[in-house]
């Protein structure tokens, strides 16, 4: 028996493994930056489910499939699975941006947008920064490692095919975008708060001082103040993205280790 035909019973199963990863690089924060070539990409799945294909738990890996008609479900249900993992990490990531967004609107930067390759879209400028910084501390924290050992850890709490509706984690997607939105308030609170100092200010100057020019004046200073005060905040704001991640990171495993559980909330 040669090479060839060895392999031959290895591939439907290295497939769906194949398409549980991919669903991980479909969403998840870094590895679906448009700035890393596509054929990157594709490189670092096909290593990665190399890797972990030897490393599934005999028996969850089906010798045979049957039919085109029963392989199609099966790819798609594993490429959910990858798929959620991605959409957990991306949520706080989101939640950042919006946070970002609403320090520029504040700021009066609402109209001053840039590409963001990450998720290839036009985003504002603090936005995007708070974004890019996110994506560091979520790089820095071990967020990449922790995603690929609940992929793995998946193989063992949901066998191929073993993805359906009661492991779907609705209230925790839901509980996550809940808090999301009020962890992009608190982000925010700060510089909204500058901002409206600043914009009273300028009322009662507006009032004091009629030749003011309020709209030229008003304009730079929001902005200096808005800036000035992300620079000075920026500490905090890194330690609580940092917290929010965590959190995230590990309700990712938990949901991973126990899906019943943690999908039923």
């Amino acid at each position: 028996m040669d090479f060839a035909t060895a392999l031959i019973p290895h591939a439907v199963p290295f497939a769906l493994v194949f398409a549980r990863v991919t669903g991980l690089f479909l969403l998840t924060p870094i590895l679906t930056s448009g700035s890393i070539p596509m054929r990157v990409r594709v490189m670092l799945v096909v290593s990665f489910a190399a890797a972990t294909y030897p490393f599934v738990p005999a028996g969850v890996l089906p010798d045979t499939i049957g039919s085109v008609w029963v392989l199609g479900p099966l790819l798609v249900s594993e490429l959910a699975i990858g798929f959620v993992l991605g959409v957990f990490a991306q949520l706080p990531l989101v939640a950042v941006q919006m946070a970002g967004y609403i320090m520029g609107y504040q700021m009066g930067l609402a109209i001053a947008s840039a590409y963001n390759p990450e998720l290839d879209t036009e985003s504002g400028v603090i936005g995007q920064l708070l974004f890019f910084l996110a994506a560091m501390v979520f790089a820095l924290i071990g967020g990449l490692e922790i995603l690929f050992i609940a992929l793995a850890t998946t193989f063992e709490t949901m066998p191929i095919g073993g993805f359906s509706g009661w492991a779907v984690p609705v209230e925790p997607v839901v509980d996550l975008l809940h808090t999301g939105f009020e962890f992009a308030l608190r982000l925010s609170m700060p510089i909204m708060a500058v901002v409206m100092l600043i914009l009273l200010a300028i009322g009662f100057g507006a009032k004091t001082m009629p030749q003011l020019n309020v709209m030229t004046v008003g304009f730079a200073l929001k902005i200096l103040a808005g800036i000035g005060s992300l620079a000075a905040v920026a500490m905090v704001l890194d330690a609580e993205i940092a917290d929010e991640l965590l959190r995230v990171l590990d309700l990712i495993f938990e949901w991973a280790s126990n899906p019943l559980e943690a999908g039923d909330g």
